[in-house]
């Protein structure tokens, strides 16, 4: 198929129609402190062997290694095994994308139905789904769910959500007339209750509660799906580090009605910030409204099993205003990765990876807060990271940390101004005890 580019008489006649003087006020929504002027800073065009010996210097710049990092906040390094690589870098997995004739795709079909599987094992939901984004991207996805089951114009988000959850979320949700409204944690860190039970009303379709949250803290979430349900309104738990489903009950099972969450820490690398692997579950009555795309099985005229694409939510496949999901990425391979991961650990591996985080995030907590100025911030109970209150600044001991060849944790200071000198500290299975006290030591020195 050729290309042909539009003529300046195309583009002229869009955009009288639109009611537009210019491509510019196409984008007008866009602040004027947001773009850019200028073009980008990038090198004029090279020769391709020049162009490879320029990039081979650039990656001898990283600082891969380099770092022993503490980092975390919805991005966590964790063991991958080889198999992980080895398997979906398969020809025959890497060269697929959507599967627009889908019956002709019985691999990918396969592999969607057993990462759904994984899912709704993991979740305790009914059903789960395949192609979003990232936990951002379905945190709000199911904050939409939530507006279209209910036809209510209120929800209710924890501030112990990531962040960059609730900023997705009112993204999504501005130009709708959606009202979005922060609960608030108490000394322990986990979801204020008294302040759920003011905010609750008719008004409010349901509330988004991430477990374990921003601070690490694990939610009791019973007793929160019992007030939320008392107003008639959804519960929906967002899981930002997968691992921890390994271990803790399924937010199913303790009343949840939508599970969304990040599944990179099932063999996705943090690799500089991304690829993200988003997914979502849900009570099978909310089957119409789920976003994204549903696999199932069944069996062809001759009995023999097979795949079909049961429920396919975005625009291109039905009419465009009654989508449920605009989503046209189908995130495959990162669920093909997740799905191995998850099958070569199995139950027992991935309860023992999570009780290695529980255990080795113990330790660096006793040790961390053993230095003469150091408290843990929250009472509650953790999975694999925690909060320091430190008796300096944060963003001056975190420099020095690094000076040192150690990235030691998120800085809350700048993201939760109630929270400063804090630190947010991550620690994995991939982290040695000699990791661990070396980190002690340095804050240590770092303090004195």
């Amino acid at each position: 198929m050729s290309y042909i580019a539009l003529s300046d008489h195309d583009k002229k006649e869009m955009l009288a129609r639109l009611g537009a003087a210019s491509t510019d006020d196409l984008f007008c929504c866009i602040p004027e402190a947001s773009r850019l002027r200028r073009d980008l800073d990038l090198p004029a065009a090279m020769p391709e062997p020049e162009l490879l010996r320029h990039m081979e210097g650039v990656a001898a710049r990283t600082t891969y290694g380099k770092y022993r990092s503490f980092l975390g906040a919805g991005a966590y390094h964790h063991f991958i095994p080889a198999v992980v690589d080895a398997l979906s870098s398969r020809g025959e997995f890497v060269t697929p994308y959507t599967p627009y004739q889908p019956e002709v795709s019985q691999g990918t079909l396969q592999v969607i139905f057993e990462y759904q599987a994984l899912i709704c094992q993991l979740t305790g939901m009914d059903i789960g789904n395949a192609s979003l984004y990232d936990g951002a991207s379905a945190a709000a996805e199911a904050a939409l769910m939530a507006q279209r089951l209910t036809h209510r114009p209120r929800i209710l988000v924890a501030r112990s959500l990531h962040p960059q959850y609730r900023e997705t979320i009112h993204s999504l949700t501005k130009n709708l007339g959606f009202i979005v409204e922060e609960v608030g944690y108490g000394d322990c860190g986990g979801l204020k209750s008294a302040d759920l039970r003011a905010k609750m009303g008719p008004d409010v379709c349901g509330l988004v509660v991430q477990s374990p949250n921003f601070f690490g803290v694990v939610e009791d979430l019973a007793p929160i799906s019992a007030i939320v349900h008392e107003h008639k309104a959804l519960f929906i738990v967002a899981v930002a580090e997968g691992i921890s489903l390994g271990m803790l009950e399924a937010p199913g099972r303790l009343g949840a009605d939508i599970v969304c969450g990040e599944g990179q820490s099932f063999g996705l690398p943090t690799a500089f910030g991304g690829p993200g692997l988003g997914f979502i579950g849900c009570k099978k009555e909310f089957l119409r409204q789920l976003p994204g795309r549903i696999c199932g099985m069944t069996k062809d005229v001759d009995g023999k099993r097979g795949f079909v694409l049961t429920l396919s939510t975005r625009e291109q496949h039905i009419r465009r205003e009654k989508a449920t999901s605009n989503i046209c990425s189908n995130q495959a391979w990162c669920a093909l990765r997740a799905t191995i991961y998850l099958e070569t650990v199995g139950q027992s591996g991935l309860r023992e990876i999570a009780s290695q985080n529980v255990q080795k995030a113990a330790y660096a907590a006793a040790r961390l807060s053993a230095v003469p100025g150091v408290t843990r911030r929250f009472s509650g109970k953790t999975f694999n990271e925690f909060v320091l209150e430190l008796p300096k600044n944060a963003t001056a001991v975190a420099g020095a940390l690094k000076a040192a060849g150690i990235l030691a944790g998120i800085e809350l200071g700048p993201i939760y101004p109630e929270l400063p000198h804090t630190l947010l500290v991550c620690v994995t299975e991939v982290k040695t005890k000699e990791a661990i006290d070396g980190l002690a030591s340095a804050l240590e020195e770092v303090l004195r």
